[in-house]
C-alpha cells in the first residue's frame, strides 16, 4: 500500500483554552511535535473567537492560512493591507506579521513550516458524489485531510475502503512518491442531506 490512513474521531480531539477564546487541534506533525515548542512541520486547527479583538500569537518562519467557518472576521496586518472574510473565504499571510483580527467567529486554520506548501479548500456535497483523484506531482510527500465541518459524509478511497464521516471528524491521508494517483470519493450518507467538507492538501 502506497498511503497511510488515519481517523480521528471529533471525541479524540483535544480543545485548550487561547486568549481570546478556544482551539482545537485537529492534527499536527510529526505527532510527537508540540505547538508551544514550534518544533512542528504542520498543524490543523480549528478556533472559536470570543473577543471582538484578538492578537494573533507571532509565528516567525510559520506561514498561515485561515478560513471562516462561521460568522465574519477583519484580519489587520501591520504595515500592510488588510482583508474582511466571509464564511469559506480564506486568506494566507505569514505568522512572523503582527496581526490583529476583528469579529467573533469559528475558523479552521493550517500552518505550514519551512519545506511545506498546502492549501484549504470547501467540498459541498449536495447530490450525487464529488469524485477526484490525489497524485504526488513533484512532492516527495503528501498529505491531505478532510473534515467534515457539516453533515455527514461517506468517503470511498480506490473503491476499496469505506469511512463513514461524522461532523467534526477528521480523515488524514498520507501518500508516499510511489503512489501515482489515488481515487476519492465523497457521497450524502443520507439521501435527503447535505455535507460540507473542508479539504487540506500539503505537500512536502
Amino acid at each position: 500500500m502506497s498511503y497511510s490512513l488515519e481517523i480521528i474521531r471529533k471525541s479524540e480531539q483535544k480543545t485548550s483554552l487561547w486568549s481570546g477564546g478556544k482551539t482545537t487541534q485537529l492534527a499536527i506533525y510529526p505527532e510527537e511535535a508540540d505547538y508551544s515548542k514550534r518544533d512542528f512541520k504542520w498543524r490543523i486547527s480549528t478556533a472559536d473567537v470570543e473577543v471582538d479583538e484578538s492578537l494573533f500569537t507571532h509565528l516567525p518562519g510559520i506561514q498561515r492560512i485561515i478560513m471562516i467557518l462561521d460568522g465574519e472576521m477583519s484580519l489587520q496586518y501591520q504595515g500592510k493591507n488588510g482583508v474582511h472574510l466571509k464564511p469559506f473565504e480564506k486568506d494566507r499571510f505569514d505568522g512572523g506579521w503582527t496581526t490583529r483580527s476583528i469579529g467573533r467567529v469559528t475558523d479552521f486554520n493550517l500552518m505550514l513550516a519551512e519545506g511545506c506548501e498546502g492549501d484549504i479548500s470547501t467540498i459541498n456535497v449536495n447530490d450525487g458524489t464529488h469524485a477526484e483523484v490525489l497524485d504526488n506531482g513533484e512532492a516527495s510527500k503528501r498529505t491531505d485531510a478532510y473534515y467534515c465541518f457539516k453533515g455527514k459524509s461517506t468517503m470511498s478511497i480506490d473503491d476499496q475502503e469505506t469511512i463513514v464521516l461524522e461532523q467534526g471528524d477528521l480523515v488524514i491521508l498520507n501518500i508516499d512518491h510511489f503512489c501515482n494517483h489515488l481515487n476519492i470519493k465523497l457521497s450524502n450518507h443520507d439521501d435527503d442531506s447535505t455535507a460540507t467538507i473542508i479539504k487540506v492538501s500539503i505537500f512536502y
